[in-house]
């Protein structure tokens, strides 16, 4: 089995907030699919402090990775050995590479089990007051200037026709770059909610407001991790 285990968004997030399940299939395998190393074994200390980290065998599952690197752990899963699959924040395979694993589980019909947990883009979406029936993830703008212009009013112009709600993200120490730019091309009626440090009880910021309005206050964000949706 592959069990697709969700991690915080916030290292200061209640342990009660999650599901005890989690512990329990943590507990279950020493085996494990990463997007980071370091994040993971925090991640388990977490969820199971009692687990043993000398005992977790972690396999890098990131951006890059193709089949044949983690093909050892594939052969060891064909054995019937179970692994966890874990997302640097949130839930795995949203703004996250593990799809590949997961793809490659229904290929081998390997069952697949999700756990609840938090998903800073869900969470930014239904804290922004804008549209929930329908709306699209961009994932990261363009880093060049002139095509991160050409998407900021490509999104803006979808929301002004259909009303869909538009959800992105910035590397968090491009953030305030990024908010500078929103506010040099979007028009100032234009609606934007910011949801910076999700689910963190001290520092959660989510606020919609105009960019007319944006200008007036505008946030700090730097290294900040943060979630920026468009809608009416």
């Amino acid at each position: 089995m592959l069990f697709l285990l969700p991690a915080y968004l916030s290292e200061n997030t209640s342990i009660s907030h999650f599901s005890p399940v989690i512990k329990e299939y943590i507990m279950q395998t020493d085996y494990f699919f990463v997007e980071n190393e370091k994040t993971a074994r925090k991640v388990v200390k977490f969820f199971a402090p009692e687990k043993k980290q000398s005992d977790l065998k972690l396999f890098l599952l990131d951006k890059y990775t193709e089949n044949a690197d983690i093909k050892e752990a594939q052969e060891m899963m064909l054995k019937g050995q179970d692994f966890g699959l874990l997302s640097e924040a949130g839930l795995p395979c949203i703004a996250d590479p593990g799809n590949l694993m997961v793809k490659w589980c229904h290929e081998k019909n390997i069952r697949v089990i999700p756990i609840s947990g938090p998903s800073s883009i869900i969470l930014a979406l239904i804290s922004s007051g804008f549209n929930g029936q329908e709306f699209t993830f961009n994932g990261y703008l363009p880093i060049d200037k002139s095509e991160k212009k050409k998407q900021i009013l490509h999104l803006e112009s979808i929301v002004q026709k259909t009303g869909y709600s538009q959800i992105f993200m910035e590397t968090p120490y491009r953030n305030n770059v990024l908010f500078e730019d929103l506010m040099k091309f979007l028009s100032p009626n234009t609606k934007l909610c910011i949801a910076a440090n999700i689910n963190d009880p001290e520092h959660e910021f989510i606020k919609t407001k105009t960019i007319k309005d944006w200008h007036k206050n505008k946030p700090e964000l730097h290294k900040v991790p943060a979630v920026f949706v468009l809608g009416k």
